[in-house]
C-alpha cells in the first residue's frame, strides 16, 4: 500500500520560505511521479508541481514558477518542495500524491494516494 506523509508546513511572513517534504513508502520510488497540490478554503484544488522520479522531469504551475523548486532524494524516498518568496495567496493545505504523468508542460491527474496534508499560512 502506497503511503505518503507530508511535513514542513507552518506560518511565515510574506517573502519567507518553507520546505515541504513528502516521504513515500510501499512503492518502488523510481517508478513513480509525485506531485504537490494545494487547496485553500473555498477554492479549487490546484496542481502546483510534479517530478518524475526516474528522470527528474518536472513541472511548475505558472503561479509558482521561479519561486518554488521541486527535488527528490531517492535514498530517502522523499520529494521536497522548496518554497521561496511566499505570498499570502500561497496559503493553503498542501498535499502530495502520485500522478500517472509528469512532463515539463503537463501535470497528470492525481492517483488515489494522498497524504494527510500540511498547512502553509503566509501572513501579510
Amino acid at each position: 500500500e502506497v503511503q505518503l506523509v507530508e511535513s514542513g508546513g507552518g506560518l511565515v511572513q510574506t517573502g519567507g520560505s518553507l520546505r515541504l517534504s513528502c516521504a513515500a513508502s510501499g512503492v518502488t520510488f523510481d517508478h513513480i511521479a509525485i506531485a504537490w497540490f494545494r487547496q485553500a478554503p473555498g477554492k479549487e484544488r490546484e496542481g502546483v508541481s510534479c517530478i518524475k522520479i526516474h528522470d527528474g522531469n518536472h513541472y511548475y504551475a505558472d503561479s509558482v514558477e521561479g519561486r518554488f523548486t521541486i527535488s527528490k532524494d531517492s535514498a530517502k524516498n522523499t520529494v521536497y518542495l522548496q518554497m521561496n518568496n511566499l505570498q499570502p495567496n500561497d496559503s493553503a493545505t498542501y498535499y502530495c500524491t502520485t500522478v500517472a504523468f509528469c512532463f515539463a508542460d503537463y501535470l497528470g491527474q492525481p492517483e488515489d494516494h494522498w497524504g494527510q496534508g500540511t498547512q502553509v499560512t503566509v501572513s501579510s
